[in-house]
């Protein structure tokens, strides 16, 4: 397992330069882009855009179709149709901002019959053509296989789908979603010969033995690296409070804890969310294995 990389390390911060951040605004703006460190109300926003050569895109629309309680994006049961030029705005803005790491998420689209698979693959595949390496943050595509197929045959470099929480939960905090389902696009995926991720939101009012048992149960997918950061309600109004803060000690129990489950990398801290760091983390769990290679 690599060594931890902590949210709080001051090798790892980059100097913020404000200048730069101006810049990366202008040209998501331009071409008609969004960054999920925008719309999720991130907090290392300011680090990300302002000296880092990674950023995380938001692709197909800023209004997801699920109602989850801990997020901070725009919902609704008719979000609009995608746009067909964003693949193609989404490679020459990455080629224009100097990115060598691209992490691509996006709200869950129910509306879509494949849940936008083909529009998520497109995407990858664009990118992918200048060379950059392409991390996807994947929605559940409805569970569906042939639709996890499709995103798939892309060829990410990382396949991602966060579990956000323990399944005692997810009637409160993640309605629509399926732990157990979750659990089986990240195995799937494994299966594939991809590197896999998933992430954990504490502090929605998880108990350890909940949280524990989730933990376990990931890690039997084979899953290579996991996130766990801190839930900031990002309204006092719309989403759901905090039930606890976590304490450094937790920090320590899950990455030790995880490392004796197998895990590859682990990274906990109250500020980590999952595409924090994502290309360091990356370089450094292909350093154990080497490049994988897809099956797909």
């Amino acid at each position: 397992m690599i060594e931890v990389i902590r949210a709080e390390s001051k090798e790892i911060k980059p100097k913020v330069r404000f200048s730069e951040t101006h810049r990366i605004k202008e040209i998501l703006r331009r071409y008609k882009l969004h960054t999920v460190c925008e719309e999720s109300l991130c907090p290392n926003i300011s680090e990300c855009f302002g000296g880092r050569h990674t950023a995380t895109f938001l692709i197909m629309g800023r209004i997801c179709t699920r109602y989850c309680s801990f997020c901070a994006i725009e919902k609704s049961k008719n979000p609009p149709p995608l746009d067909p030029n964003e693949p193609e705005n989404l490679k020459n803005a990455v080629k224009e901002m100097g990115i060598r790491y691209v992490v691509l998420t996006s709200p869950t689209r129910d509306d879509l019959e494949d849940g936008g698979a083909k529009h998520i693959s497109e995407c990858i595949k664009s990118v992918k053509e200048i060379g950059c390496k392409v991390e996807i943050l994947c929605p559940d595509l409805k569970y569906e296989i042939k639709n996890l197929d499709i995103v798939l045959s892309a060829e990410p470099d990382v396949f991602a789908h966060n579990v956000e929480t323990v399944p005692e939960l997810y009637q409160r905090v993640r309605p629509k979603g399926n732990f157990e389902k979750s659990l089986e696009l990240l195995e799937y995926a494994k299966s594939k010969g991809f590197i896999t991720k998933t992430s954990i939101i504490l502090g929605m009012g998880e108990k350890d033995d909940e949280l524990k048992r989730a933990v376990e149960k990931i890690a039997q997918t084979g899953c290579d690296i996991i996130t766990f950061g801190q839930y900031f309600q990002p309204s006092l109004t719309k989403n759901g409070k905090v039930y606890s803060f976590i304490p450094e000690e937790k920090w320590e129990f899950l990455r030790e804890f995880c490392k004796k489950l197998g895990f590859k990398a682990v990274f906990a801290g109250p500020k980590v969310r999952s595409s924090y760091l994502a290309d360091i983390v990356l370089d450094e769990v292909e350093k154990i294995f080497g490049t994988c290679k897809n099956q797909v």
